[in-house]
């Protein structure tokens, strides 16, 4: 089997991300209204549903690791595809809420192996150098999948079994897609690159930013179940008209990338709050004015920004904190905003039950604000370092080229034309 070039696997991969995270996860709160109105469920017991996939998620992305160095990277990626394409298409035929809840609990277990799956793959056949560039089109993948949802939104409205049978498909020709174009590869580390202990300093800062994560996913959880229901309850809004909510989402999740990059040459503690205080105004936003089309859409461009921003910027710093353990840096705050969601959805599901969506968004909104300006203690990731220590170079890049270190802590040199695989 040939390789793929460094640009045909970034592009698979930013589409397997779409298919995993933005239709088979994040997708699911755009079809919420006619979904609750078909199957007569109640608020509370879409926010239950809704922490399914979360919690699933967060399980697979355990396992995820191990399993793409026992099956490969191509298996594991395939695997996730075959739970991507049965759990749309269990949506698809759901009678009630047992049916739809094992549904998304096989979405979120697509979505927890895909990642971990491409990552090692990356590492394996693309250039070092690249790597950056390659993960940034990769995960673009999220924005691009809420966004390509939106039309069937727009065109369908109220066919959201159809819908979810076109996702099913389009999760299909996913795997086929994996099966030609990723070797079965597991992740290459060079064999003098260290395995460099974890500090107590380490693991008190990742544990400090598992919090934060935790604590946005906990707020976001509001947004990503709720705001389509809540604007088409309050505000009177068609299907049609909250799919534009979801293309908001996504185009302005597409800047997350740039700011998160900027972060990382500036001050992750106060771009954690900008970006924190941006996601308590958009549920703000929307629960002041859910019958104002433009202002609703305007919530979802800041609430797009805003998370995706946060979540680069989560995975930039979990890459930083811990040199050399790729596998554990990033993957601990990404668990922790996916249980922080699981928690949050079923929270937000009660109190629209019991006071309303107005006054249930205005407490996550709230619960934002409180844990902004908790940001000062957002773990710095360099400020450990004396100063002439202290790395120049910024950016996803930078941070995955200082993942490998030699017994002295000393970034390794990129691999030789040899050391690469043929």
């Amino acid at each position: 089997m040939k390789f793929p070039s460094s640009t045909t696997f970034a592009l698979l991969g930013a589409a397997l991300i779409a298919i995993s995270y933005g239709l088979a996860r994040f997708a699911f709160g755009l079809f919420v209204p006619p979904i609750r109105e078909d199957l007569a469920l109640t608020p509370y017991m879409v926010g239950v549903i809704g922490a399914l996939p979360l919690l699933s998620f967060a399980l697979a992305n355990l396992v995820a690791p191990l399993a793409s160095v026992r099956l490969g990277a191509r298996n594991t990626a395939m695997l996730s595809g075959a739970f991507g394409a049965t759990g749309l298409g269990l949506i698809s035929q759901a009678s009630g809420a047992v049916s739809l809840g094992l549904g998304v609990v096989a979405c979120g277990i697509c979505t927890g192996l895909m990642m971990p799956a491409l990552t090692a793959a990356m590492q394996a056949l693309v250039d070092r150098s690249v790597h950056g560039r390659v993960s940034s089109v990769m995960n673009a993948g999220t924005s691009i999948g809420v966004a390509v949802s939106v039309p069937t939104v727009l065109f369908l409205a109220g066919e959201w079994r159809y819908t979810y049978m076109v996702f099913a498909a389009l999760a299909v020709i996913g795997v086929i897609a994996t099966w030609s174009f990723i070797p079965s590869v597991s992740r290459v580390t060079p064999a003098n690159a260290a395995l460099p202990p974890i500090s107590v300093m380490q693991w008190w800062r990742l544990f400090r930013l598992s919090l934060f994560a935790f604590a946005m996913g906990f707020v976001s959880s509001a947004y990503w179940i709720f705001a389509p229901d809540l604007a088409s309850t309050l505000g009177s809004l068609s299907a049609g008209d909250t799919g534009w909510l979801w293309l908001g989402v996504g185009i302005a999740g597409l800047g997350g990338a740039v700011v998160a990059d900027l972060a990382d040459r500036n001050n992750p503690p106060i771009t954690q709050a900008l970006m924190l205080m941006m996601l308590a105004s958009s549920l703000a936003l929307l629960a002041a004015s859910p019958g104002q089309l433009v202002i609703a859409v305007f919530s979802a461009l800041v609430f797009g920004l805003a998370y995706m921003s946060l979540t680069g910027l989560y995975l930039m710093t979990g890459i930083r904190l811990l040199p050399g353990r790729l596998s554990m840096g990033p993957v601990l705050p990404f668990m922790a905003v996916s249980l922080g969601q699981a928690a949050g959805s079923p929270v937000v599901g009660l109190l629209v039950d019991v006071a309303g969506y107005a006054d249930a968004f205005a407490v996550f909104s709230a619960v934002g604000i409180l844990v902004a300006l908790l940001s000062p203690l957002y773990p710095r990731y360099i400020d450990h370092q004396e100063e002439e220590d202290v790395e120049e170079e910024t950016g996803l890049q930078a941070a995955y080229d200082y993942q490998l270190q030699d017994e002295e802590g000393d970034p390794l040199s990129q691999p030789s034309e040899e050391e690469r695989p043929e």
